[in-house]
């Protein structure tokens, strides 16, 4: 019998901007600026191909990039954007899950690319009718863990308010901090890999969707110059290490298996893997170090490819498609992410 006690994620939505752009013409983009500045640029120009990515979606159209913006510019066009999009993709959550304004009880917003007080969710609620007593949670600096934390959290708390649904939302834009006149590797990569997005999903205790059961987060000691932001005149400057993925064979397979031990399940019992696609070298981490399959990571690999790294909603997106695509079994899964911190958050869903 299903659990009528637990939280459940009625519906889950997406949305990206309008401006679609192929791996190639990014890739010609950094040639023309970064070429200059490095010996032997062509090998570092592969990374575009690595990466796996086909297409991303940019808030601005390609020619905007190729100028310097000041941060207030920058961070203008994230509060517009971000408004835009997350009010597109929880619109859509809503109806999915047939859920009315005066249902919602809270808001739990997640973003890291762009700063505003008060936080967007403020103007979210306006826009979509929701009553002016809505509970508000806004999440910042959680950056591409922050989709996992945030259904966390919103599972949580939606066992506080039974009767009502928590919407979670999830926006990033995190092409807008693109540094043009950072010429670094860090850089350049940032620039074959990220791309903006927003994503929603409606939760609740009891009715129907997948369950909610527990979650697990973990910090890395003294690991901050792992990733992360460096506030610069010019605004949010990337950060991260080459590390990462050796971070993650190392230390992943004990980190399930706490989080397992936790649940009190074994690592055996999880049959579903909904992994936030950091990158191609990252899913290739998580296949080496959990001894899985790329089969495991299906979805994440295909949202990489068609929507290259949207930090924190990237999570979301592939929860999306995987729910388009695997019927219920009643089978346990993992969603997973890691960020900066350095952290890593999982989270036990049944399916």
């Amino acid at each position: 019998m299903p659990n009528q006690s637990t939280s459940r994620i009625l519906s889950v939505a997406t949305a990206v901007p309008p401006y679609c752009v192929p791996q190639s013409q990014a890739k010609a983009f950094a040639k023309s600026l970064f070429e200059p500045e490095f010996k032997n640029f062509e090998r570092l120009l592969c990374v575009f191909d690595n990466t796996q990515i086909q297409t991303r979606y940019l808030s601005q159209p390609p020619e905007w990039y190729g100028r310097p913006h000041t941060f207030m510019e920058c961070n203008a066009l994230y509060e517009r954007e971000a408004l835009t999009l997350s009010l597109s993709a929880a619109t859509k959550a809503l109806a999915r899950a047939d859920v009315s304004p005066e249902q919602v009880g809270m808001v739990v917003f997640v973003s890291t690319t762009g700063l505003a007080t008060p936080s967007l969710d403020v103007k979210l609620i306006q826009a979509l009718g929701l009553s002016l007593h809505t509970r508000r949670v806004p999440v910042w600096g959680l950056g591409c863990a922050g989709g996992v934390a945030g259904l966390a959290r919103a599972a949580e708390l939606a066992q506080m308010i039974p009767g009502q649904v928590v919407l979670l939302v999830a926006v990033e834009l995190c092409t807008l901090t693109f540094q043009y006149n950072d010429r670094s590797k860090a850089n350049l990569i940032a620039t074959s890999l990220f791309g903006d997005g927003a994503a929603a999903a409606v939760l609740q205790v009891g009715g129907s969707g997948p369950e909610v059961l527990n979650s697990f987060s973990t910090l890395f000691e003294d690991s901050e110059d792992v990733m992360g932001w460096d506030l610069v005149e010019t605004g949010l400057q990337v950060r991260f290490a080459r590390s990462i993925p050796t971070i993650i064979r190392r230390h992943l397979p004990e980190l399930r298996a706490q989080a397992c031990a936790s649940w009190g399940i074994s690592p055996a019992q999880l049959s579903h893997y909904v992994a936030h696609p950091g990158g191609a070298k990252v899913l290739t981490a998580y296949v080496d170090s959990l001894d899985l399959t790329p089969a495991h990571f299906r979805h994440a690999y295909e949202i990489l490819q068609g929507y290259g790294n949207m930090s924190s909603c990237s999570v979301i997106f592939v929860l999306e498609r995987f729910l388009s695509e695997q019927p219920p079994t009643g089978d346990y899964g993992v969603m997973l992410s890691l960020g900066p911190g350095f952290s890593a958050e999982q989270l036990l869903f049944r399916w």
